[in-house]
């Protein structure tokens, strides 16, 4: 329960962030690398629609986002203000720390991955509304929260 807690201050403190970033404008939308055409939905939880994302937002005490993606597409894409971070590749190995009394939200670029972790956690028990893609979520007028990353810093020359 430590753990989980530790995770969900997290998500609340990058949500802070986040919204900082956001207002620094869409640089890293223009920066970002061009996305394959999205393949087919073949999962079997449902794939929702902004809408649906919507009415469950509206209630954020009893849902929990979890997004599936790299931190590169997260900050080359953007994401949703406040969800919990496990990469497809380790929710398996981390189902102990996700609280099964929430209803969830799986969360990818066009919610194929997010579909396979969906019916992952389904499969363990877990309430899952369905899973969707935050790039078809922005397509149909939904507003993620740009991640701009800190410039680099520059060395000055040392003074004698």
């Amino acid at each position: 329960m430590r753990k989980l807690l530790t995770c969900v201050t997290a998500a609340i403190i990058l949500s802070s962030s986040f919204a900082l970033a956001a207002e620094q404008g869409d640089a890293a939308k223009a920066a970002a690398p061009a996305q394959p055409a999205p393949a087919e939905y073949k999962s079997k939880s449902p794939q929702l629609k902004r809408a649906d994302l919507d009415a469950l937002l509206a209630k954020p005490e009893s849902l929990l986002i979890i997004d599936v993606r790299r931190p590169d597409e997260l900050t080359a894409i953007g994401g949703l203000p406040v969800y919990l971070s496990v990469q497809a590749k380790d929710l398996e190995n981390k189902l102990a720390f996700i609280p099964k009394e929430r209803v969830i939200v799986t969360v990818s670029n066009h919610a194929g991955r997010a579909g396979v972790a969906a019916d992952l956690l389904t499969a363990h028990g877990f309430k899952v509304a369905g899973a969707i893609g935050v790039q078809n979520y922005e397509s149909e007028g939904g507003a993620l929260t740009k991640i701009v990353p800190p410039a680099p810093k520059t060395s000055e020359p040392e003074k004698r």
